[in-house]
């Protein structure tokens, strides 16, 4: 008798996109939080006019009104979202302030088509996409040497801070596709950047790390 076929894993894009489109309608209020990170986030970037970035998962566009403050109307932000209900609040808000010098592509982080050498690269709460090398590849081929690549996120605090992990683990179930790499969310990341370092935030439930991307 032939065995029953295992079942194949599932797949951790459609999981994750599955995930925001549920979350898309109270993105915005549960990240309410973690909005001092992100100024500290994008100020790592240390963005200066006429500048390009790349906000790589850039949701409902809750970074672009820092980032665009940062360029200004001579520089460039792309952001990248794959979930279409995220990106519409995105198109939404660069409509509404009339922004020119934003685009926006519906893709996965690894299959979005980035034609630019971008001075800088934000990676906000953005997990699943730091655990993927192929996106992480992606990124770094469109940014220059030199560019300055900032990220954040959840990570597992000390063993003995259980109450904070307990947070994390809260957090992670609600907005990640898998655990792995909480411990060190930014290893993939670090191989393609100099200098790379990384703050422990909230207790050392959030890391915040930055760095520039290797020539």
């Amino acid at each position: 008798m032939t065995a029953p076929a295992r079942p194949s894993p599932p797949n951790p894009h459609v999981a994750a996109l599955a995930q925001y489109r549920r979350r898309a309608s109270v993105y915005n209020t549960e990240l309410a939080l973690f909005e001092p990170i992100r100024r500290a986030t994008i100020e790592r970037l240390a963005l200066r006019r006429g500048d390009s970035v790349v906000d790589v998962g850039c949701g409902t566009g809750l970074s672009l009104p820092l980032l665009h403050r940062a360029v200004g109307a001579t520089g460039r932000i792309i952001g990248i979202e794959q979930c279409p209900e995220m990106l519409a609040q995105a198109r939404d808000c660069v409509r509404r302030h009339r922004w020119r010098n934003v685009t926006l592509i519906q893709s996965s982080a690894e299959d979005a088509s980035l034609e630019c050498h971008a001075d800088a690269a934000l990676f906000h709460f953005t997990h699943d996409i730091l655990r993927e090398s192929r996106a992480l590849a992606n990124v770094a081929a469109a940014l220059r040497p030199g560019a300055r690549v900032a990220a954040c996120g959840l990570q597992w605090a000390s063993v003995w801070a259980w109450p904070l992990n307990l947070f994390v683990l809260g957090a992670a179930l609600h907005s990640v596709s898998s655990l792995e790499g909480l411990n060190r969310p930014w290893s993939l990341l670090a191989a393609s950047l100099e200098g790379l370092t990384v703050e422990p935030l909230l207790g050392g439930a959030v890391f915040l790390a930055h760095g520039v991307r290797r020539a």
